[in-house]
């Protein structure tokens, strides 16, 4: 199993309503007879030129080992500390220092570290599952999908309903309290992202004891718990039975929001593909992504995902490269007048916000079509 390899021959994927679309947005509607254009090869020669294709198994190797002698001085810490309520600025540490692992498990599981596709799920499963706690299979599959079609309407699941109406067709449908919230629902979108760590296993487990299909589940069953026996019995063994709750709480809470807040900027206000689309595979990724500047800090910070556009564009990209690719590919997108999104952190979150809000007010029209609302204009 793995995630969506960048492609060595143009893709061709949906058809689009380009008045929808900023200029440049190179696709075809319903009626035309002209095929989308794409000069995706041509970047990827250039890019695999500059021998930024590489894999980097040294670097990521040192990342592990950073982020497990953190783990290793935060469990120290907290030993040390005994029953004191600063327990909780320890779990708030493990919370950061779980999604660096998710960010590894996610780098892995994209062929970044090793040319062995077995080699990557391996160590990739023990990542999400083993450390993190969370279900590998699940998890690739789900964000395959993603990458195969960013921010496209009934092909992207990360656009799905799911207690936040990413499009206004689904905040159309909403009744009662669901309709009261998501008119406002940009506002709690971070709130909500304090449970997200909690969702996120608990669809991990319903997805391992369900009934599709599952690669390895009786592997990954065994890690998930032995995973969550030794963390939680180790926590409720050494703190006081109201303090545990609290550590396990703020723990699950940072995971979720730092997860959410690394993820969350990357698409959310970005264009919306229709179903019925065709668009070629550099115009779909690069205008439906967003990077992030900050630098050095922010790459660490958000595990590489402030360079979205050129993940997109080159998944098994090891993270190293993306600061140089994002140079060939700004000027790949200006010579050939694809427009290239960048901003700050500040700047993609008030844009998250100011766009689920957008979304939730078709909330406040209850009769509307949902079709219709799919062809409203945002």
């Amino acid at each position: 199993m793995s995630v969506l390899a960048p492609p060595t021959t143009p893709v061709v994927a949906r058809s689009i309503n380009s008045a929808e679309l900023p200029a440049g947005f190179r696709g075809t509607t319903h009626g035309e007879t002209s095929k989308p254009i794409s000069t995706y090869t041509a970047l990827l020669a250039r890019v695999r030129e500059a021998g930024l294709l590489k894999r980097r198994t040294g670097f990521y190797i040192a990342m592990f080992a950073v982020v497990t002698a953190c783990l290793a001085g935060a469990v120290a810490g907290s030993f040390l500390l005994g029953d004191s309520w600063f327990q909780l600025l320890i779990a708030a540490g493990i919370g950061i220092i779980f999604t660096q692992y998710a960010f590894l498990a996610h780098e892995t599981a994209h062929r970044q570290v090793f040319e062995s596709g077995k080699t990557s799920d391996r160590v990739g499963r023990v990542l999400a599952s083993g450390i993190v706690g969370m279900s590998y299979s699940w998890w690739t599959s789900k964000h395959t999908k993603h990458h195969g079609n960013p921010n496209t309407i009934g092909r992207d699941t990360d656009i799905e309903y799911d207690t936040v109406s990413f499009l206004e067709q689904d905040a159309v449908k909403q009744k009662g309290l669901s309709r009261l919230f998501t008119q406002k629902q940009g506002y709690a979108f971070f709130p909500i992202l304090l449970f997200e760590g909690f969702n996120l296993h608990f669809m991990s487990y319903k997805t391992v004891f369900g009934r599709k299909k599952v690669d390895k589940r009786s592997l990954e069953i065994t890690m998930i718990t032995v995973r969550f026996a030794v963390y939680l019995g180790l926590v409720f063994w050494f703190l006081p039975l109201g303090m545990a709750f609290a550590f396990i709480g703020v723990q699950f809470a940072i995971f979720g929001l730092y997860m959410g807040s690394s993820f969350a900027p990357n698409h959310i206000g970005m264009p919306i593909i229709p179903e019925s689309s065709r668009v070629d595979f550099l115009s779909k990724q690069v205008l439906t992504s967003r990077n992030i500047r900050g630098g050095r800090l922010m790459t660490v910070a958000m595990g590489g995902l402030d360079y979205q556009v050129e993940h997109h564009l080159f998944p098994s990209m090891a993270r190293p490269h993306l600061k140089a690719a994002s140079k060939i590919v700004r000027e790949h997108c200006a010579e050939h007048r694809v427009p290239y999104t960048e901003t700050t952190l500040p700047n993609a979150f008030g844009i998250v916000i100011a766009y689920l809000n957008r979304v939730g007010l078709a909330a406040r029209r209850p009769f509307d079509c949902p079709m219709a609302a799919e062809y409203r204009p945002r």
